[in-house]
């Protein structure tokens, strides 16, 4: 898994000794449910969800390069939300920040340089990005990232106690990701 810098930010693999930061934002009830999971309730249950983060090799954490410190997670993930459309080559991308740096501009800014990963590097021919109808924070993100909205789903959050949620479907074609670099005549 490679590294992915941005202006602010370093996209990097996750690393057990990040648990100490992931616990700090991952204990906050404005962060899990948003993300579909109960906050956590210690530091020992972050270290398990970094091993799965590690195992799964899709998850970056995102570092914010002025301090070191981790302030979120991103990942492009094997997920394809539109049945009919297995066809082609797609991942999802899914994030999560620290609630002490909302409104920064950082999530669009991971967003942009995966997006940019996604169709330039692994020649994606779809990027998907998805968020529960009561997120409005997410959906801002995917509106200045260009994704267009899809279609909603009702899913059955299993890590929060068989909530069900609707769950908002967006995507970006790499035909448009690649017609909004063209600078407007």
């Amino acid at each position: 898994m490679e590294h992915i810098s941005t202006k602010r930010l370093l996209l990097r693999e996750w690393r057990i000794t990040d648990s100490g930061d992931l616990f700090e934002y991952a204990k906050s009830e404005r962060v899990g449910t948003n993300a579909g999971w109960k906050p956590h309730t210690n530091e020992e249950e972050s270290k398990e969800i970094i091993q799965m983060f590690i195992e799964s090799n899709d998850s970056y954490a995102i570092v914010l390069k002025d301090t070191d410190k981790v302030i979120g997670g991103i990942g492009l993930h094997e997920r394809a939300p539109d049945e009919n459309l297995t066809y082609l080559k797609q991942k999802e991308i899914g994030y999560v920040l620290s609630p002490d740096y909302w409104g920064k501009g950082l999530v669009p800014e991971a967003v942009k340089s995966l997006l940019k990963h996604g169709f330039e590097e692994l020649d994606l021919d779809l990027i998907w990005c998805g968020h529960y109808d009561y997120n409005h924070n997410s959906r801002r993100v995917n509106e200045k990232c260009g994704f267009t909205y899809r279609f909603n789903k009702k899913t059955i959050l299993n890590r929060l106690d068989g909530r069900e949620v609707t769950s908002m479907y967006y995507s970006i074609t790499k035909e448009d990701y690649f017609k909004s670099l063209v600078p407007s005549q």
